[in-house]
Formats: structure tokens, C-alpha cells, sequence
């Protein structure tokens, strides 16, 4: 696939407002580790493959197995994941998908269950940046490096 453009050098005042987004999301309430699995699904989802090379990889450094990154496509099958982390996924394909699901009541509760107000609010953020990165990173063909 070749690239359409550099965003970045296209217009660094977006991109600089996109990397102020991103720069919060990981001085939020939510822990690390669950922010990679969040990206990492949310990028399979939009079928990024750029971002989800990256977060995979982030998510490794960070002590995340293969098994358990493996097993994200898959999180509903898999006993890998703890209830925090399923309810996050859970939340994260409903934001995704918005059109599609609406963010059923159902997926509310559940992310209730296991997220303060504010944890939900920062997680709801986490998946808007890296679906907004996704969206950047598909539309002008960012593939990942080796």
C-alpha cells in the first residue's frame, strides 16, 4: 500500500492538537496496560493496521503476553481477560461502533460496574483519540515499518 500523504507535515496544527489528545489520554485514570488493549481493539475494529502494529508492540514493552494480544479479537472466548478489562473492550467496540450499536444500556452497566464517572469518562476519551488516529492512519495508508 503506498502512502497518500504525510499528515503531519500537511497540517502540523491538527496533528499538533491530535498529539496534545493523545498526550492526555495517558495521564488519565486508566491504567496503562488496559489503554494499549483498548487501542489495540479499537484499531483492529477500523482495520488499522499501522496502530495496531504500534499499541501491540507498546502493549509487549509494557509486559502484555502473546497469548493475551493474541486472544483480543476474540476477548468474549477467552479467559484472559478480567471483568475490568472485558467491560473496557465491551465499552470500547460499543464507542467504535457507534453507528452500528448505539452503545447499547447493557454495555453502560457493565462499564459501570467496573468504571468511577471520571474512568469512564477517560476511557470514552482513549477511544475517541485512537479512533480519530485510526481514521488518519487508514485514510492516507500509514502501514507499519518493520
Amino acid at each position: 500500500m503506498i502512502p497518500r500523504l504525510d499528515y503531519y507535515s500537511a497540517s502540523p496544527k491538527a496533528m499538533k492538537a491530535m498529539l496534545a489528545m493523545e498526550a492526555l489520554t495517558s495521564h488519565l485514570s486508566i491504567e496503562p496496560a488496559l489503554l494499549h488493549l483498548i487501542k489495540v481493539r479499537a484499531s483492529q475494529l477500523n482495520g488499522c493496521a499501522f496502530c495496531t502494529d504500534m499499541h501491540s508492540v507498546d502493549a509487549r514493552r509494557l509486559g502484555e503476553t502473546d497469548r493475551r494480544l493474541y486472544s483480543i479479537v476474540v476477548w468474549r472466548d477467552s479467559n484472559f481477560f478480567n471483568p475490568r478489562e472485558r467491560a473496557a473492550l465491551a465499552w470500547t467496540e460499543a464507542v467504535t461502533l457507534l453507528a452500528q450499536s448505539h452503545v447499547p444500556d447493557e454495555v453502560y452497566a457493565l462499564a459501570r460496574e467496573q468504571f468511577s464517572e471520571g474512568e469512564l469518562v477517560d476511557l470514552t476519551i482513549a477511544v475517541t483519540t485512537i479512533n480519530s488516529w485510526n481514521r488518519f492512519a487508514v485514510s492516507f495508508r500509514q502501514t507499519p515499518s518493520d
